[in-house]
């Protein structure tokens, strides 16, 4: 019966087509993309070049601007939480425009300085609806991917990153020849036309028939146990990356005795380099697979943060910059990936692990930003030992995935 069956049926081989992303999957990928660029890349990363500003405007003093600054992070954590019980209230289409809607509006309402906690409170808005975005937007749409080019399009989501910090080092500063006020209106108007751009892109909640999953053999056992270390490692990974965005421009400029001039275009390299990031990591995890790549990438970003502690080569530092750059934005398509893999078919747990891991890089991101600006007061303004720190942290999640994944092959053989 079965041979007759099989006899019968028509040697179809795959079309090539069926993993060819179609319009509607374009527009949801655009869509991501613009909500990341938004709430993360621009909420953000233009705060940075706008802190000297707002100190010479006095509209705050220094250390109300450095507070104002870890509100987006506080507001980033707190999002994280909430994502995922905010997805059970309504539709992911409707909250992801609603969320895109209060950074833009968080712009326009920091333009005007009423006080220190009106100012507070929209940055911590923003923050939250940019923990919330990283949460859903990729886990919202990528059901809605072929499998063999999730890697490609979650790149491209996470592109808005990048773009975000190319811009915090390029439009930011020519927006400020207007004026800080036309300044923070500039970028809610951006805001508000990606907003508009992207609102009919969003998919519905159920993907498509057809979508396959990736194949079940792929997914490794043991997942939750594999999962727990992806989440340590993630928090780790956030612990080596903070030094090198607290204190990258302020190196080359005082550290090195480059100047400001120079600092500023080392953040630019560091700005180009994260456009690429995203999509670089996601189409390699496309190749090699998602564990593959984030060992990697881990590896790279230890050997760059520990260039940064003991070279001050111009060349060295750039090369160090232009790693950095590249996965700070570029490591988020792999987890969100290697999620999916040891997940294969549950929507629903992957966006639970995906929230999971995301608050523990968002925890550890505001634990190291106070920890490590507490480690530099400290220590005699010793930019090899923050930087060492990191180092250290990105080769203990290196160590760790190196032993978990020497353990998994062992009780995979036992079975």
């Amino acid at each position: 019966m079965g041979r007759a069956t099989a006899a019968a049926a028509p040697d179809r081989r795959p079309d090539p087509r069926d993993d060819r992303l179609d319009g509607a999957a374009w527009m949801a990928t655009l869509a991501g993309m613009a909500g990341s660029l938004v709430a993360i890349g621009l909420a953000r990363f233009a705060y940075t070049p706008l802190v000297p500003s707002l100190i010479q405007a006095h509209w705050f003093s220094a250390g109300d601007a450095v507070t104002l600054g870890a509100a987006n992070f506080a507001g980033y954590l707190a999002g994280a939480l909430l994502g995922r019980p905010m997805a059970g209230l309504l539709p992911s289409r409707t909250l992801l425009r609603l969320l895109m809607l209060a950074a833009s509006v968080a712009f326009i309402a920091c333009a005007y300085p009423i006080s220190t906690g009106w100012f507070f409170a929209w940055r911590f808005l923003s923050g939250l609806a940019g923990g919330a975005i990283m949460v859903l937007v990729a886990t919202s749409i990528l059901p809605h991917i072929p499998a063999s080019r999730r890697g490609f399009a979650s790149g491209m989501i996470f592109l808005g990153i990048g773009l975000g910090i190319a811009a915090s080092g390029t439009a930011v500063p020519a927006l400020m020849r207007l004026g800080l006020h036309e300044t923070w209106l500039g970028l809610g108007g951006l805001s508000l036309l990606l907003t508009a751009l992207s609102w009919f892109g969003w998919p519905p909640s159920a993907p498509p028939q057809g979508i396959a999953a990736p194949p079940v053999e792929h997914a490794p056992r043991h997942e939750g146990g594999v999962l727990r270390v992806l989440y340590a490692e993630y928090a780790l990974n956030a612990l080596g990356l903070v030094p090198v965005m607290l204190l990258l421009v302020d190196y080359v400029a005082r550290g090195l005795h480059h100047g400001a001039d120079v600092g500023a275009l080392y953040w630019v390299l560091y700005g180009v380099a994260s456009v690429a990031g995203p999509v670089a990591a996601g189409t390699l995890a496309d190749r090699i697979g998602y564990a593959t790549a984030y060992r990697i990438a881990l590896l790279l970003q230890a050997v760059a943060v520990v260039t940064l502690a003991t070279s001050g080569h111009p060349l060295a530092v750039g090369a160090a910059t232009v790693v950095i750059g590249a996965l700070t934005p570029g490591v988020v398509p792999l987890v969100l990936g290697r999620i999916h893999e040891l997940l294969p078919h549950t929507h629903t747990e992957q966006r639970a692990a995906w929230s999971r891991a995301t608050t523990a890089f968002a925890l550890f991101q505001a634990l190291g930003g106070y920890g490590y600006s507490y480690l530099f007061a400290h220590s005699g303004e010793s930019y090899s030992t923050v930087f060492l720190c990191g180092a250290a942290a990105l080769a203990v999640a290196l160590g760790i995935d190196s032993l978990a994944n020497s353990r998994h092959r062992r009780r995979a053989g036992a079975g």
